[in-house]
């Protein structure tokens, strides 16, 4: 009896001690949540916000390997800046700090140092040897009906509305992973499923509400994370799209900015000219630059100083955080070049020191070539300015191949578009690092585009999957996806085929698609596995010939001694093609397998083409 006794008042005292330290470290919201022992950089800067926490000291409890090297007060009284040095050989476990108050009872709050996973810091990034897939998470499949409206939101599902919340989710993705591996996928880059807890029009995820949540209508950071490690059992990378430039309106720190100087302009609208070309214009004004780089997208989305060195340093241990913590394979960046240029220098070279071997690829949305390779790592720039982001995406080629096979081919127009959009990779320091593709979320579809020409759109995404640099290819372009109804955004990410019960074909099972659906979804399938097999796609050399009379010939080749030909034929006829033009790259080659039919081609001296084709020719030597 007297156990039993001793054991009842030792678990109540259990009880309260856990209900004493939850209701003590309720308030207290920490940002990053918990760190890792064992990362690059030993220092750590907490953000901790409570009701008048400035007004408290702050003690720490000792803890071996860990030393508070400064406390910062900011003009809010509701947060406080903790820097940490975090040793090498700090150990595992939770730190305990107190705060005390000179009017109310202290309080406890702990803080969690996790094991880091083995080997993280030489992660490899997305590389010419992929193919990622871009898809809206909200619309591509809905695999967790219970989470499509939640208590915790403020814009519940719409359907019917092209610009409401549809309901897709992480958990939808995480149904199709075998359909994206068997389609020949190796990395999967979904629009941002962060919280945007947005009134209205927060399907897209830009807006985002908290740095640190997934959306509760996507699912949880838990199941990210599962996502994650679901994916790369299935061969699968998992790329984040970040934003740094600008925030939701909805979030805290508009609310309760920390620094008077957290937002641009003071926390007021005033528009972004989107004059990108003032940051790289030796004649550009400080007032344009300022314009552009502080300007606001729209009244929503508040434009974020990263001048303020708390502030930058938050955005730069956000993104670490998230790759250590669901163990990303790269990182695309939003309107890379709206965020202040000094910033992003250190945002990119506190990353890459932490994982030397990871990929990030940033938007510069321009077709000037100049512009972009300004961005990219390596490149000597007139003012000095040094970038450590590996990858640009390249709006360049997209324009110049929907171009080309819309224009009527002439000495000047058709495919000399692409011709010459190729011939400025000598202003890039590494063009087999530029992200291609076809179109995106936030332009017309690539069918749509081509007027409905299925030969078009696949001499288009032959391009695209054996061009250099690394393809990105949209969702729901296998089953030639059309935003012919209008070019909104709401129309052009469209509910995927089989992600949803209304929508007609599954392209996942191939039931109810079009034949000529099917038939582009095998030929996508036979093209991407090809890729995924062939190692000269993999930063292989590109020697192209000048277009002629509507045909368009380039060669991928390495050091091995692998050789793929592609041959595209915008001709409404069948046309005859001279192969001695190619005899210093086709050299003593006399055969070559195509790809598509698997069967021999002799390469004597024509080749006879079919009218509006694409030819995939790996040589045999």
């Amino acid at each position: 009896m007297f156990l039993k006794k001793f054991i009842f008042i030792l678990l109540s005292l259990l009880i309260i001690s856990i209900q004493y330290v939850q209701a003590s470290e309720a308030n207290i919201k920490i940002e990053p949540p918990f760190w890792w022992v064992g990362m690059e950089n030993k220092n750590l800067q907490l953000l901790i916000r409570a009701d008048e926490i400035g007004t408290a000291k702050m003690s720490m409890k000792n803890y071996t390997g860990v030393t508070v090297t400064k406390v910062q007060k900011v003009d809010s009284e509701d947060y406080i800046f903790v820097d940490l040095e975090i040793a090498q050989t700090a150990k595992i476990g939770e730190i305990v700090f107190t705060l005390n108050y000179q009017n109310k009872k202290p309080q406890t709050f702990h803080y969690q140092l996790k094991k880091r996973k083995l080997n993280s810091k030489n992660r490899i990034g997305f590389s010419g040897k992929d193919v990622i897939y871009l898809l809206n998470p909200d619309r591509f499949s809905n695999g967790d009906t219970s989470n499509d409206s939640t208590d915790d939101t403020l814009e519940s599902v719409n359907p019917n509305s092209r610009d409401g919340r549809h309901g897709g989710d992480i958990q939808g993705v995480i149904n199709h992973l075998p359909y994206l591996a068997n389609l020949g996928i190796t990395q999967l880059w979904m629009t941002p499923v962060l919280e945007n807890n947005q009134p209205e029009y927060s399907y897209h995820g830009y807006a985002m509400t908290d740095f640190y949540k997934v959306d509760s209508r996507m699912g949880s950071n838990a199941q990210y994370k599962q996502l994650s490690q679901k994916a790369k059992h299935a061969g699968i990378g998992l790329v984040m799209d970040m934003v740094l430039n600008h925030s939701g309106s909805e979030h805290w720190w508009n609310k309760n900015k920390p620094t008077k100087d957290w937002i641009n302009f003071d926390g007021k609208f005033s528009g972004t000219s989107h004059a990108r070309q003032s940051i790289q214009d030796p004649h550009a004004s400080q007032s344009d630059k300022k314009q552009f780089a502080d300007g606001w997208f729209v009244p929503t989305m508040p434009d974020l100083n990263q001048r303020q060195p708390l502030f930058a340093n938050y955005l730069i241990q956000n993104s670490i955080w998230w790759v250590e913590f669901a163990d990303l394979s790269g990182i695309r960046v939003d309107t890379y070049s709206y965020s202040d240029k000094d910033f992003l220098a250190l945002w990119t070279k506190r990353i890459m020191v932490e994982y030397p071997q990871f990929n990030i690829v940033g938007e510069e949305w321009t077709t000037n070539s100049a512009t972009v390779a300004y961005w990219q790592k390596g490149k000597n720039n007139f003012d000095g300015y040094t970038s450590d982001l590996p990858s640009v995406m390249d709006f360049s080629l997209q324009d110049a191949v929907i171009k080309a096979l819309n224009e009527e081919e002439s000495w000047n127009t058709g495919w000399i578009n692409v011709y010459q959009s190729l011939s400025n990779d000598f202003l890039f320091a590494n063009p087999n690092n530029l992200l291609v593709f076809a179109d995106n979320h936030d332009m017309s579809r690539v069918f749509t585009e081509l007027k409905n020409d299925v030969q078009k759109t696949k001499m288009a995404m032959t391009l695209f999957l054996t061009m250099r640099g690394i393809p990105q290819f949209y969702y729901g372009t296998e089953v030639l996806a059309h935003n012919n109804s209008s070019d909104a955004h709401g129309v052009i990410r469209s509910q995927f085929p089989g992600g949803f019960d209304n929508v007609n074909g599954n392209a996942s099972t191939g039931k109810g698609l079009s034949k000529q659906s099917s038939d582009m979804l095998n030929w996508t399938r036979t093209l991407l596995n090809y890729r995924k097999s062939n190692s000269v796609f993999d930063g292989g050399k590109l020697m192209h010939f000048s277009p002629q009379n509507g045909i368009y010939v380039y060669f991928r080749y390495s050091e091995n001694n692998k050789t793929v030909m592609v041959v595209l034929n915008k001709n409404p006829h069948n046309s005859d093609l001279d192969l001695q033009r190619f005899d210093e790259i086709i050299g003593t080659s006399t055969q070559a397998i195509d790809i598509f039919t698997k069967e021999s081609i002799n390469l004597g001296n024509t080749l006879n083409l079919k009218s509006m084709s694409e030819l995939v020719l790996e040589l045999k030597k």
